[in-house]
């Protein structure tokens, strides 16, 4: 018997934030008929995690919409699970979608800034490694497939969703330096005791 599943956690957007809410309305955008096509545009693959591969400003290529947030990162875990004969097979990956992730102004990137939307991605690869973790810890019955990695995967993805929202709670989106630091420190020392699971 042959079967496969493949699962993709839904993407997790994270906002960073420049200046106070806004308290006025952003203007009305034009409706459809407003505006006239443009060309195509080209889409970007998605950014696989890599140590030795950090965020750029020219990874980030959505435009920014009506909001006070100075950027996106728009991060996913991705998932698979199949088995052939009866024979477990799984991969999981941190990436990161340039499409839908933005940087408000370009002219005011700062290094600050592109820190706390890389380390967004790290902590994404951080709970993918926990994931690989768990996998590799979980004996696989290809015919309950489907809710074995399930129940294996919507903890995970629960707690990662958690930390990043402490994460932006923690150094109030980057503008903390002295946590912005600590967590630094802290994801860096948490990849490297997962090392063995990195991609």
């Amino acid at each position: 018997m042959n079967s496969f599943l493949l699962l993709t956690l839904l993407p997790f957007s994270f906002l960073t934030l420049l200046w106070p809410a806004q308290t006025t309305p952003p203007p009305a955008r034009p409706t459809p008929t407003q505006t006239a096509p443009g060309p195509a545009k080209a889409v970007a693959p998605p950014v696989v995690w890599s140590a030795t591969r950090p965020l750029t400003a020219d990874d980030f290529k959505a435009r920014a919409p009506f909001t006070p947030q100075a950027a996106l990162t728009v991060a996913d875990i991705k998932a698979s699970a199949g088995c052939k004969d009866y024979v477990f097979a799984g991969g999981v990956q941190a990436t990161f979608d340039p499409n839908t992730s933005w940087i408000r102004d370009l002219k005011k990137l700062t290094p600050t800034l592109l820190r706390h939307e890389q380390l967004h991605f790290d902590i994404t690869e951080l709970y993918a490694r926990r994931l690989r973790q768990k996998i590799s810890l979980t004996k696989f019955d290809c015919l309950k497939l489907q809710p074995t990695f399930d129940n294996l995967t919507k903890p995970v993805y629960r707690a990662w969703a958690t930390e990043e929202n402490r994460y932006d709670g923690e150094t109030n989106h980057g503008l903390n330096a002295a946590k912005q630091t600590l967590w630094e420190q802290q994801i860096k020392e948490k990849l490297a005791g997962l090392q063995v699971f990195a991609e």
